[in-house]
Protein backbone atom coordinates (compact mmCIF):
# COMPACT_ATOMS: atom_id res chain seq x y z
CA UNK A 1 0.00 0.00 0.00
CA UNK A 2 -0.68 2.60 -1.40
CA UNK A 3 0.90 1.15 -4.85
CA UNK A 4 -1.61 -1.73 -4.64
CA UNK A 5 -4.70 -0.04 -5.31
CA UNK A 6 -3.12 1.15 -8.62
CA UNK A 7 -1.72 -2.03 -9.32
CA UNK A 8 -5.49 -3.94 -8.92
CA UNK A 9 -6.76 -1.54 -10.64
CA UNK A 10 -4.53 -2.17 -14.17
CA UNK A 11 -5.69 -5.53 -13.24
CA UNK A 12 -9.28 -4.71 -13.19
CA UNK A 13 -8.79 -2.59 -16.42
CA UNK A 14 -7.68 -5.14 -18.37
CA UNK A 15 -9.86 -6.12 -21.56
CA UNK A 16 -9.55 -10.09 -21.77
CA UNK A 17 -12.52 -11.78 -21.06
CA UNK A 18 -12.37 -12.15 -17.21
CA UNK A 19 -13.06 -15.54 -17.21
CA UNK A 20 -10.20 -15.87 -19.33
CA UNK A 21 -8.53 -14.48 -15.87
CA UNK A 22 -7.81 -16.07 -12.72
CA UNK A 23 -5.62 -13.72 -10.00
CA UNK A 24 -3.84 -15.18 -7.38
CA UNK A 25 -2.23 -12.72 -4.82
CA UNK A 26 -0.21 -13.82 -1.84
CA UNK A 27 0.06 -11.28 0.65
CA UNK A 28 3.04 -12.11 2.42
CA UNK A 29 2.35 -11.11 5.76
CA UNK A 30 1.85 -7.19 4.92
CA UNK A 31 0.69 -5.11 8.00
CA UNK A 32 -0.15 -2.27 6.21
CA UNK A 33 -3.55 -3.11 5.21
CA UNK A 34 -2.74 -4.97 1.98
CA UNK A 35 -4.76 -8.23 2.91
CA UNK A 36 -8.35 -6.05 3.37
CA UNK A 37 -7.33 -4.48 0.42
CA UNK A 38 -6.91 -7.92 -1.77
CA UNK A 39 -10.33 -9.29 0.34
CA UNK A 40 -12.53 -6.26 -1.14
CA UNK A 41 -10.72 -6.66 -4.46
CA UNK A 42 -11.60 -10.36 -4.72
CA UNK A 43 -15.07 -10.26 -3.31
CA UNK A 44 -15.94 -6.82 -6.31
CA UNK A 45 -14.26 -7.88 -9.61
CA UNK A 46 -15.74 -10.81 -12.19
CA UNK A 47 -12.30 -12.48 -12.98
CA UNK A 48 -12.03 -15.69 -10.21
CA UNK A 49 -9.32 -14.03 -7.54
CA UNK A 50 -7.53 -16.05 -4.92
CA UNK A 51 -6.66 -14.44 -1.83
CA UNK A 52 -3.26 -16.16 -0.03
CA UNK A 53 -2.11 -14.52 3.68
CA UNK A 54 0.98 -16.25 4.44
CA UNK A 55 3.79 -15.30 7.04
CA UNK A 56 6.43 -12.65 5.56
CA UNK A 57 8.56 -15.05 3.80
CA UNK A 58 11.53 -12.28 3.79
CA UNK A 59 11.70 -11.98 -0.06
CA UNK A 60 9.81 -12.46 -3.79
CA UNK A 61 10.56 -15.42 -4.58
CA UNK A 62 8.43 -17.37 -1.85
CA UNK A 63 5.28 -15.98 -2.65
CA UNK A 64 5.74 -15.98 -6.25
CA UNK A 65 6.34 -19.75 -5.55
CA UNK A 66 3.50 -20.44 -4.15
CA UNK A 67 1.25 -18.47 -6.77
CA UNK A 68 2.56 -20.40 -9.27
CA UNK A 69 1.78 -23.49 -7.95
CA UNK A 70 -2.21 -22.55 -7.46
CA UNK A 71 -2.37 -21.17 -10.87
CA UNK A 72 -4.17 -23.02 -13.67
CA UNK A 73 -3.92 -21.12 -16.78
CA UNK A 74 -1.90 -21.87 -19.99
CA UNK A 75 -0.50 -18.65 -19.05
CA UNK A 76 1.60 -17.10 -16.31
CA UNK A 77 2.33 -13.62 -15.49
CA UNK A 78 4.53 -12.09 -12.55
CA UNK A 79 2.87 -8.54 -11.40
CA UNK A 80 4.91 -7.07 -8.56
CA UNK A 81 2.09 -5.48 -5.63
CA UNK A 82 3.98 -1.66 -6.35
CA UNK A 83 3.87 -1.96 -10.46
CA UNK A 84 0.84 -2.06 -12.58
CA UNK A 85 -0.29 -3.32 -16.08
CA UNK A 86 -0.80 -1.12 -19.15
CA UNK A 87 -3.74 -1.33 -20.91
CA UNK A 88 -4.70 -4.36 -23.12
CA UNK A 89 -1.49 -5.86 -22.17
CA UNK A 90 -2.76 -9.05 -21.01
CA UNK A 91 -4.61 -9.74 -24.49
CA UNK A 92 -1.82 -8.35 -26.51
CA UNK A 93 0.65 -10.61 -24.95
CA UNK A 94 -1.32 -13.88 -24.98
CA UNK A 95 -2.79 -13.16 -28.73
CA UNK A 96 1.06 -12.68 -29.54
CA UNK A 97 1.75 -16.13 -27.81
CA UNK A 98 -0.82 -17.93 -29.62
CA UNK A 99 0.06 -16.34 -32.79
CA UNK A 100 3.50 -17.27 -32.82
CA UNK A 101 3.73 -20.16 -30.79
CA UNK A 102 6.08 -19.06 -28.27
CA UNK A 103 6.92 -19.87 -24.67
CA UNK A 104 7.72 -16.46 -23.08
CA UNK A 105 6.33 -12.89 -24.25
CA UNK A 106 8.32 -9.64 -23.25
CA UNK A 107 5.45 -6.65 -22.56
CA UNK A 108 7.57 -2.81 -23.58
CA UNK A 109 8.21 -1.87 -20.06
CA UNK A 110 8.22 2.17 -19.30
CA UNK A 111 9.28 3.84 -16.15
CA UNK A 112 6.88 5.66 -13.73
CA UNK A 113 10.43 7.44 -11.39
CA UNK A 114 12.49 4.48 -12.37
CA UNK A 115 14.74 3.71 -15.77
CA UNK A 116 13.85 0.16 -16.86
CA UNK A 117 16.10 -1.43 -19.52
CA UNK A 118 15.61 -0.09 -23.15
CA UNK A 119 18.40 -1.65 -25.64
CA UNK A 120 15.02 -4.74 -26.31
CA UNK A 121 12.51 -2.44 -27.48
CA UNK A 122 13.97 -1.97 -30.93
CA UNK A 123 11.32 -3.48 -32.69
CA UNK A 124 8.70 -6.03 -31.77
CA UNK A 125 9.55 -9.09 -32.99
CA UNK A 126 6.73 -12.15 -33.74
CA UNK A 127 9.96 -15.02 -32.91
CA UNK A 128 13.31 -14.54 -31.85
CA UNK A 129 15.38 -16.22 -28.67
CA UNK A 130 18.33 -15.02 -26.19
CA UNK A 131 21.36 -15.31 -28.40
CA UNK A 132 19.96 -12.67 -31.65
CA UNK A 133 18.48 -9.92 -29.49
CA UNK A 134 19.11 -8.34 -26.21
CA UNK A 135 16.29 -9.32 -24.27
CA UNK A 136 19.05 -11.30 -21.98
CA UNK A 137 19.13 -7.37 -20.38
CA UNK A 138 15.66 -7.73 -19.45
CA UNK A 139 15.48 -10.43 -16.92
CA UNK A 140 13.30 -9.47 -14.55
CA UNK A 141 10.01 -11.69 -13.96
CA UNK A 142 7.53 -9.44 -15.60
CA UNK A 143 7.10 -11.65 -18.67
CA UNK A 144 4.06 -13.74 -19.98
CA UNK A 145 5.37 -17.58 -19.88
CA UNK A 146 3.66 -20.56 -20.55
CA UNK A 147 2.85 -22.53 -17.95
CA UNK A 148 3.59 -26.10 -19.28
CA UNK A 149 7.32 -24.85 -20.10
CA UNK A 150 7.70 -23.93 -16.42
CA UNK A 151 5.72 -27.31 -15.34
CA UNK A 152 7.43 -29.28 -18.02
CA UNK A 153 11.07 -28.49 -16.31
CA UNK A 154 9.88 -28.02 -12.74
CA UNK A 155 10.75 -24.79 -12.38
CA UNK A 156 10.31 -22.24 -9.62
CA UNK A 157 12.15 -19.22 -7.98
CA UNK A 158 15.68 -20.11 -5.79
CA UNK A 159 14.51 -18.77 -2.15
CA UNK A 160 17.96 -19.02 -1.04
CA UNK A 161 18.88 -15.73 -3.72
CA UNK A 162 17.60 -12.15 -1.79
CA UNK A 163 18.02 -10.71 -5.02
CA UNK A 164 19.06 -11.78 -8.56
CA UNK A 165 16.31 -14.40 -8.55
CA UNK A 166 14.24 -13.28 -11.19
CA UNK A 167 17.30 -12.61 -13.50
CA UNK A 168 17.72 -16.86 -13.04
CA UNK A 169 14.58 -17.89 -13.41
CA UNK A 170 14.11 -15.68 -16.68
CA UNK A 171 17.45 -16.59 -18.41
CA UNK A 172 16.36 -20.34 -17.53
CA UNK A 173 13.37 -20.04 -19.25
CA UNK A 174 14.31 -18.12 -22.35
CA UNK A 175 17.51 -20.79 -22.98
CA UNK A 176 14.50 -23.50 -22.55
CA UNK A 177 11.75 -21.95 -24.30
CA UNK A 178 10.57 -22.79 -28.18
CA UNK A 179 10.89 -19.27 -29.31
CA UNK A 180 10.20 -15.58 -27.19
CA UNK A 181 8.32 -12.68 -28.52
CA UNK A 182 9.15 -9.11 -27.89
CA UNK A 183 5.71 -6.24 -28.16
CA UNK A 184 7.69 -3.34 -28.58
CA UNK A 185 4.79 -1.44 -29.79
CA UNK A 186 2.38 -1.37 -27.09
CA UNK A 187 3.43 -0.84 -23.39
CA UNK A 188 2.59 -3.55 -21.18
CA UNK A 189 4.27 -3.08 -18.07
CA UNK A 190 4.84 0.23 -16.04
CA UNK A 191 8.19 -0.17 -13.81
CA UNK A 192 6.96 1.92 -10.20
CA UNK A 193 9.84 3.87 -8.36
CA UNK A 194 8.53 4.19 -4.92
CA UNK A 195 8.83 7.34 -2.92
CA UNK A 196 10.98 5.76 -0.56
CA UNK A 197 13.27 4.06 -3.12
CA UNK A 198 12.52 0.69 -1.05
CA UNK A 199 13.11 -2.05 -3.69
CA UNK A 200 14.85 -5.30 -3.14
CA UNK A 201 17.57 -4.64 -6.20
CA UNK A 202 18.64 -1.12 -4.59
CA UNK A 203 18.75 -2.35 -0.88
CA UNK A 204 21.11 -5.03 0.82
CA UNK A 205 24.60 -6.13 1.21
CA UNK A 206 26.94 -5.76 -1.66
CA UNK A 207 27.73 -9.80 -0.93
CA UNK A 208 24.14 -10.61 -2.43
CA UNK A 209 25.16 -9.19 -5.78
CA UNK A 210 28.34 -11.29 -5.99
CA UNK A 211 25.89 -14.32 -4.74
CA UNK A 212 23.49 -12.95 -8.20
CA UNK A 213 26.14 -13.41 -10.12
CA UNK A 214 28.02 -16.78 -9.06
CA UNK A 215 24.47 -18.12 -9.84
CA UNK A 216 23.23 -16.70 -13.14
CA UNK A 217 26.69 -17.46 -14.21
CA UNK A 218 26.80 -20.78 -13.02
CA UNK A 219 23.50 -21.66 -14.67
CA UNK A 220 24.55 -20.31 -18.38
CA UNK A 221 27.84 -22.61 -17.94
CA UNK A 222 25.45 -25.23 -16.92
CA UNK A 223 23.32 -24.75 -19.60
CA UNK A 224 25.54 -23.31 -22.47
CA UNK A 225 28.52 -24.85 -23.70
CA UNK A 226 31.56 -22.91 -24.14
CA UNK A 227 32.49 -20.50 -27.16
CA UNK A 228 30.76 -17.83 -28.46
CA UNK A 229 27.09 -18.06 -27.42
CA UNK A 230 28.07 -18.31 -23.69
CA UNK A 231 30.36 -15.88 -24.32
CA UNK A 232 27.46 -13.36 -25.43
CA UNK A 233 25.34 -14.41 -22.51
CA UNK A 234 28.20 -13.78 -19.69
CA UNK A 235 28.37 -10.97 -21.01
CA UNK A 236 25.03 -9.93 -18.62
CA UNK A 237 26.25 -10.81 -15.06
CA UNK A 238 29.73 -9.68 -16.03
CA UNK A 239 28.37 -5.94 -17.33
CA UNK A 240 24.99 -5.35 -15.12
CA UNK A 241 25.64 -7.46 -11.77
CA UNK A 242 29.41 -7.50 -11.06
CA UNK A 243 30.73 -4.62 -12.67
CA UNK A 244 28.69 -2.09 -10.80
CA UNK A 245 30.79 -3.69 -7.70
CA UNK A 246 34.11 -2.01 -8.99
CA UNK A 247 32.94 1.44 -10.29
CA UNK A 248 32.29 4.59 -8.44
CA UNK A 249 31.05 2.79 -4.83
CA UNK A 250 33.98 1.32 -5.11
CA UNK A 251 35.87 4.62 -4.50
CA UNK A 252 33.59 5.04 -1.22
CA UNK A 253 34.56 1.23 0.43
CA UNK A 254 36.92 0.73 3.04
CA UNK A 255 40.05 -1.25 2.32
CA UNK A 256 38.25 -4.43 4.28
CA UNK A 257 35.13 -3.82 1.84
CA UNK A 258 37.77 -3.22 -0.84
CA UNK A 259 39.27 -6.80 -0.19
CA UNK A 260 36.39 -8.69 0.27
CA UNK A 261 34.97 -7.52 -3.01
CA UNK A 262 38.20 -8.86 -4.76
CA UNK A 263 38.40 -12.39 -2.96
CA UNK A 264 34.24 -12.83 -3.66
CA UNK A 265 34.94 -11.91 -7.67
CA UNK A 266 38.38 -14.03 -7.98
CA UNK A 267 36.41 -17.48 -8.48
CA UNK A 268 33.67 -15.66 -11.28
CA UNK A 269 36.95 -14.03 -13.02
CA UNK A 270 39.05 -17.36 -12.93
CA UNK A 271 35.79 -19.91 -14.05
CA UNK A 272 34.05 -17.11 -16.59
CA UNK A 273 35.96 -14.48 -17.74
CA UNK A 274 37.21 -15.24 -21.16
CA UNK A 275 39.00 -13.09 -23.97
CA UNK A 276 35.37 -13.26 -25.64
CA UNK A 277 33.49 -11.77 -23.02
CA UNK A 278 36.43 -9.11 -22.94
CA UNK A 279 35.94 -8.29 -26.49
CA UNK A 280 31.91 -7.62 -26.25
CA UNK A 281 32.51 -4.92 -23.70
CA UNK A 282 33.75 -1.42 -24.20
CA UNK A 283 37.37 -0.30 -22.92
CA UNK A 284 36.66 0.84 -19.62
CA UNK A 285 34.39 -1.86 -18.56
CA UNK A 286 37.01 -4.32 -20.11
CA UNK A 287 39.82 -2.90 -18.13
CA UNK A 288 38.21 -2.75 -14.63
CA UNK A 289 37.33 -6.31 -14.96
CA UNK A 290 40.66 -7.38 -16.33
CA UNK A 291 42.05 -5.67 -13.18
CA UNK A 292 39.88 -7.63 -11.01
CA UNK A 293 40.73 -10.62 -12.63
CA UNK A 294 44.27 -9.66 -12.36
CA UNK A 295 43.83 -8.77 -8.37
CA UNK A 296 45.59 -5.05 -9.16
CA UNK A 297 43.01 -2.88 -6.98
CA UNK A 298 46.04 -0.38 -6.54
CA UNK A 299 45.35 0.15 -10.35
CA UNK A 300 41.16 -0.16 -10.20
CA UNK A 301 41.15 3.39 -8.39
CA UNK A 302 42.84 5.02 -10.81
CA UNK A 303 40.54 3.84 -13.55
CA UNK A 304 37.52 4.32 -11.54
CA UNK A 305 38.89 8.13 -10.65
CA UNK A 306 39.02 8.89 -14.47
CA UNK A 307 35.41 7.16 -15.38
CA UNK A 308 33.74 8.81 -12.41
CA UNK A 309 35.15 12.36 -13.95
CA UNK A 310 33.58 11.78 -17.03
CA UNK A 311 36.95 12.16 -18.54
CA UNK A 312 37.90 11.14 -22.21
CA UNK A 313 40.80 9.19 -23.32
CA UNK A 314 42.65 10.56 -25.94
CA UNK A 315 42.25 8.00 -28.81
CA UNK A 316 46.03 6.49 -30.44
CA UNK A 317 45.35 5.49 -33.81
CA UNK A 318 48.10 2.65 -35.13
CA UNK A 319 48.32 0.31 -38.22
CA UNK A 320 47.31 3.23 -40.79
CA UNK A 321 43.98 4.13 -38.60
CA UNK A 322 42.51 0.08 -38.16
CA UNK A 323 43.51 -0.05 -34.43
CA UNK A 324 41.86 2.63 -32.04
CA UNK A 325 43.38 2.17 -28.06
CA UNK A 326 42.16 4.40 -25.75
CA UNK A 327 44.63 5.91 -23.30
CA UNK A 328 42.77 5.29 -20.41
CA UNK A 329 45.04 5.01 -17.17
CA UNK A 330 48.29 2.57 -16.75
CA UNK A 331 48.22 2.56 -20.71
CA UNK A 332 51.82 0.79 -22.05
CA UNK A 333 53.23 1.72 -18.20
CA UNK A 334 55.56 -0.87 -17.38
CA UNK A 335 55.03 -0.95 -14.05
CA UNK A 336 51.41 -1.89 -14.88
CA UNK A 337 52.05 -4.67 -17.10
CA UNK A 338 48.48 -3.99 -18.50
CA UNK A 339 48.60 -6.09 -22.06
CA UNK A 340 47.94 -3.26 -24.93
CA UNK A 341 44.64 -5.76 -26.24
CA UNK A 342 42.86 -5.17 -22.92
CA UNK A 343 42.78 -0.76 -24.19
CA UNK A 344 41.93 -2.19 -27.79
CA UNK A 345 38.77 -0.40 -29.15
CA UNK A 346 36.02 -2.86 -30.67
CA UNK A 347 35.06 -1.47 -33.85
CA UNK A 348 31.62 -0.15 -32.22
CA UNK A 349 33.47 2.18 -30.00
CA UNK A 350 36.61 2.58 -32.17
CA UNK A 351 34.10 4.79 -34.94
CA UNK A 352 33.08 7.25 -32.64
CA UNK A 353 36.82 8.44 -33.49
CA UNK A 354 38.15 10.51 -36.49
CA UNK A 355 40.56 8.79 -38.57
CA UNK A 356 39.71 5.22 -37.94
CA UNK A 357 39.05 2.38 -40.54
CA UNK A 358 37.78 -0.75 -40.39
CA UNK A 359 40.54 -3.53 -40.87
CA UNK A 360 37.97 -5.97 -42.48
CA UNK A 361 36.72 -3.38 -45.15
CA UNK A 362 40.24 -2.25 -45.69
CA UNK A 363 40.98 -5.18 -46.71
CA UNK A 364 38.53 -6.34 -49.34
CA UNK A 365 38.96 -3.00 -51.13
CA UNK A 366 42.80 -3.51 -50.85
CA UNK A 367 42.52 -7.07 -52.40
CA UNK A 368 39.78 -6.00 -54.96
CA UNK A 369 42.27 -2.63 -55.83
CA UNK A 370 45.12 -5.58 -56.68
CA UNK A 371 43.00 -7.88 -58.61
CA UNK A 372 41.27 -5.05 -60.91
CA UNK A 373 45.05 -3.95 -61.10
CA UNK A 374 46.26 -7.16 -62.06
CA UNK A 375 43.60 -7.46 -64.68
CA UNK A 376 44.38 -4.38 -66.20
CA UNK A 377 47.85 -5.19 -66.41
CA UNK A 378 47.61 -8.63 -68.01
CA UNK A 379 44.97 -7.40 -70.78
CA UNK A 380 47.38 -4.51 -71.65
CA UNK A 381 50.34 -6.87 -72.05
CA UNK A 382 47.68 -9.04 -73.93
CA UNK A 383 46.99 -6.22 -76.66
CA UNK A 384 50.54 -4.96 -76.85
CA UNK A 385 51.49 -8.65 -78.42
CA UNK A 386 48.45 -8.67 -80.72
Amino acid sequence: MPYLVECLASVEAQTIDPARLEVIAVDDGSTDGTGECLEEFAARVPAHVTVIRQENSGGPSGPRNVGLAKASGRYVFFLDADDRLGPEALQRMVAMADENGTDVVLGRVEGINRTPPKSMWGKTLGRTDVFSSNIKFTLSAQKLFRRELLDRHGMRFDESLWTGEDALFTMEAYLRADGVSVLADHTCYYLVGRDDGKHVTKTGSYTLRFDSARALMKLIADMVPAGAKRDTLMVRPFLITLLPQFGPKFLKDGEDVRRHKFELAKPLMDAYWTPGVARRLRVHERLRLHLVAMQRPELLVDVVEFVKAKKQPDAVLEKRGTRVYLDYPHFRAAAAGVPDEVYLAQPREARAFPGYREAAANSFLRRALRKVRRMLRSGGAGAAAA
